[in-house]
């Protein structure tokens, strides 16, 4: 089916309770394969591109050091990848872009063909904040894209979004920021924290996400709330990174178990992306050991000498970029290459599956109540918003 808003997703954990896992893919085998182990569970799919996987999609290894063009074709890449997956799937998917930048990369997203964006206006002061995600709601939502915003800091790095320390989401300020802007979902802190190094037995605020949703119930205020910096980080799979020749130190995640307390205190989607990085390193790490010769295989040796060069590293784009076509478009998936995607598939399945299962989504997929960009467009425009 086409791709659908993110906004009927998310209306159905709020009616039947559960929360919506949100995966990032940074290649077009880990698109195929997160939405294929969604039909599996016949769960809903939500597919993240952050802002600088964009600009990697758009073939700049150095995405950090992305412009918006390559945005803008990194944009279009996954988007041409996922709807084509999702064109003959029984189940909804959602194309999201996580951690918009700015107003310019979250239209480069919509024009690429993402149906969800976020606007990461968090470190700026409220007024601020409140100004750049309503521009990119009235943008969007006339275009029947839902939008995500975000409100309080989150502490650690991922995809290069960094801050130092955190800041929790004040409720009284997140009803205000939910009425002043009218965003479909908003990202709050309550001691999440990206990247790998979470710290160990981490305690979410679960108070924070039941004050908000309570003052929202009071308001009449439509909304969801997300977590980001959500991943578990599984020991085992560090474990064998570093048995197999890695060097990865004091990776520690969010426990399942505290994620899914918050889930009954009003937190609907969950954003993973550390999880699957792990696990396509440890299947790569792995798939040199039992084939060994692939190390002086001329199409995919260079990803071995990036593996062995940067033992600390778990992000596969670190080591892609030997076959960036492959990842770009999916062209040349065969012979050894095909080893390397079939690596990154089985990893993306191996850490999806689990948390979709734990987060409650398998089986929900029939009961999105369905709705096209342009019936979200008339929706929005009948709401006001």
């Amino acid at each position: 089916m086409p791709l659908v808003p993110l906004r009927p997703v998310l209306d159905a954990t709020v009616k039947y309770g559960y929360a919506q896992g949100a995966f990032n893919v940074n290649a077009v085998a880990q698109a195929e394969a997160v939405i294929a182990v969604h039909e599996m569970f016949r769960s809903p799919a939500i597919l993240q591109g952050a802002d600088l996987a964009n600009a990697f999609m758009g073939g700049r290894v150095d995405f950090a050091n992305g412009t918006l063009e390559d945005k803008k074709k990194g944009a279009r890449n996954i988007a041409e990848a996922v709807k084509k997956f999702a064109a003959n799937s029984p189940i909804p998917v959602v194309l999201h872009l996580d951690h918009g930048k700015n107003f310019d990369s979250c239209v480069a997203a919509i024009e690429g063909g993402y149906t969800s964006v976020m606007i990461d206006g968090s470190s700026l002061p409220f007024d601020e904040n409140v100004e750049i995600t309503r521009e990119v709601v009235k943008y969007a939502h006339a275009r029947g894209v839902s939008v995500e915003g975000e409100l309080g800091v989150l502490a650690g790095v991922e995809d290069h979004v960094f801050a130092a320390n955190s800041t929790y989401t004040n409720p009284l300020s997140a009803i205000e920021f939910f009425k002043k802007t009218g965003v479909d979902a908003l990202a709050i802190s309550y001691g999440t924290m990206h990247g790998a190094s979470k710290g160990k037995d981490v305690k979410l605020r679960k108070e924070i996400p039941i004050a908000i949703k309570e003052c929202m119930n009071h308001e009449g205020i439509q909304g969801v709330l997300v977590s980001h910096g959500s991943s578990t980080v599984p020991q085992y799979i560090v474990n064998e990174i570093n048995a197999l020749g890695g060097d990865i130190k004091n990776a520690y995640g969010i426990s399942k178990e505290e994620l899914k307390a918050a889930i009954p205190c009003g937190i609907g989607k969950i954003n993973v992306d550390t999880d699957i990085r792990l696990a396509v390193t440890r299947n790569f790490r792995e798939l040199f050991r039992d084939h060994p010769e692939l190390k002086d295989d001329p199409k995919v040796g260079g990803i071995w000498k990036l593996l062995d060069e940067k033992r600390d590293a778990f992000d596969p784009r670190a080591f892609l970029a030997p076959i960036m076509d492959t990842v770009m478009y999916g062209t040349g998936d065969e012979g050894t290459v095909a080893l390397i995607t079939d690596a990154m598939r089985r990893g993306v399945k191996e850490a999806v599956g689990t948390l979709i299962v734990e987060f409650g989504s398998y089986g929900k997929a029939p009961l999105v109540e369905m709705a096209s960009l342009e019936n979200m467009a008339a929706r929005y425009a009948k709401e006001g918003v």
